[in-house]
């Protein structure tokens, strides 16, 4: 499984941890940077993960700044983008189960490491169920601009 990955300078060191975690657990990592902690705007670093996840060059996407809510908002501007804000395992479980979301977002201001790793296991295992949620993510897909 192939896992895009961005974040902005606040998340460097978060991202850097969770792409440790994601390549000791066997998954592909692309990640788009940013790199340095040098001040870097969210919605460049969603666009890229986002693009990514729409052209299938990888099965999801995770983002991180300080609370995830900025890289949600910039991701779900994107066709076919289900982005989810998620600071427990529960919600993040739920809405692959429920959304069929593929982009998960974070803050490195909200959880830490071992929190960010549970969240994005939960996230990664759980599978979407369709059946009665089908509907609501064709909804979801159809809402134009």
């Amino acid at each position: 499984m192939i896992i895009a990955i961005g974040c902005d300078h606040v998340a460097v060191t978060l991202k850097n941890e969770v792409i440790e975690h994601l390549k000791k657990n066997n998954y592909e990592v692309t990640d788009v940077g940013t790199y340095s902690e040098e001040r870097a705007h969210y919605p460049v670093y969603a666009s890229k993960v986002s693009v990514i996840v729409q052209n299938k060059e990888a099965d999801y996407g995770i983002l991180i700044c300080g609370t995830g809510v900025g890289m949600s908002i910039a991701a779900n501007k994107h066709k076919g983008i289900r982005a989810v804000v998620c600071s427990d395992t529960f919600s993040a479980k739920a809405s692959k189960q429920h959304n069929d979301s593929n982009v998960l977002c974070f803050g490195a201001r909200v959880v830490g490491n071992e929190l960010a790793f549970d969240i994005v296991d939960s996230f990664l295992n759980a599978e979407y169920q369709g059946g009665r949620h089908q509907i609501r993510v064709d909804m979801l897909n159809n809402i134009k601009n």
